[in-house]
């Protein structure tokens, strides 16, 4: 929840301008704003190699659901993404993992692309649960959208314990995370496992990124602090790329 007409304003040019030197614009790169900039960032982004998306939505497509944002409306805006289960919605709004694979299944229904959200708490990992919560996360969504809903997915490991706390998980152990949810999608389809595009979501910044993308299994970031900063963003950018 960062922003302003005006600050968003600056932001977006200097992306725009920095993303257009060689070689930065090599990935994909997609911009997630708040729900009343999404027209902002639309125009300022339109005809750049950036595309962008939402923060999150409703399960529902329409309704009484006063306050709530839908799929269609989301896609009125032109998104090809959207965050879904993000680790704040899920703390302080108390979205369940049925909640989240519902709204999974209600982005695909848009023609958006959901970006999966999963991950542990300290207590998790310390007790030895990491493994045990991201399969149950994971799972919960494979059993409403199936294996081939992934096709159209990225998947977006985000350890709880190292978002907003200066503190990030070790190329290590981003690795296995990663490891293991392929290998938890692999088992129920090897193809579709082969092809999932996993990001890295805690604490990333230009001087690790390097480090966590060179990892087997991470194939990029879900960047939070840093991407407030355009010269940060880019670099982080120009990272996945193998740019100096």
């Amino acid at each position: 929840m960062h922003g302003s007409l005006a600050s968003n304003g600056v932001l977006l040019e200097s992306l725009r301008r920095l993303m257009g030197r060689a070689g930065v614009a090599q990935p994909d790169i997609a911009v997630f704003a708040p729900f009343p900039y999404l027209a902002q960032v639309a125009d300022a982004l339109r005809g750049s190699s950036l595309v962008w998306g939402a923060q999150d939505l409703s399960e529902h497509d329409g309704g009484a659901y006063t306050g709530e944002v839908s799929g269609p409306m989301l896609a009125d805006f032109a998104c090809q993404y959207v965050l879904v289960g993000h680790s704040e919605r899920r703390v302080l709004h108390g979205e369940t993992d049925q909640q989240v694979a519902a709204k999974f299944v209600a982005a695909q229904r848009a023609g958006l692309k959901p970006v999966l959200c999963v991950g542990e708490t300290l207590a998790q990992r310390d007790s030895g649960e990491t493994e045990s919560v991201l399969q149950r996360q994971l799972e919960a969504v494979l059993k409403l959208g199936g294996a081939q809903s992934f096709k159209h997915a990225v998947l977006a490991y985000e350890p709880v314990w190292a978002i907003g706390t200066g503190r990030t998980a070790t190329s290590d152990q981003a690795q296995a995370a990663h490891r293991h949810l392929r290998v938890v999608v692999g088992g129920k389809d090897a193809s579709v496992a082969e092809g999932l595009t996993i990001v890295y979501g805690g604490s990333v910044k230009p001087a690790n990124a390097i480090e966590l993308f060179a990892m087997p299994d991470v194939d990029g970031g879900l960047i939070g602090g840093a991407s407030l900063v355009a010269e940060d963003f880019a670099a982080i950018c120009a990272a996945a790329t193998g740019e100096k």
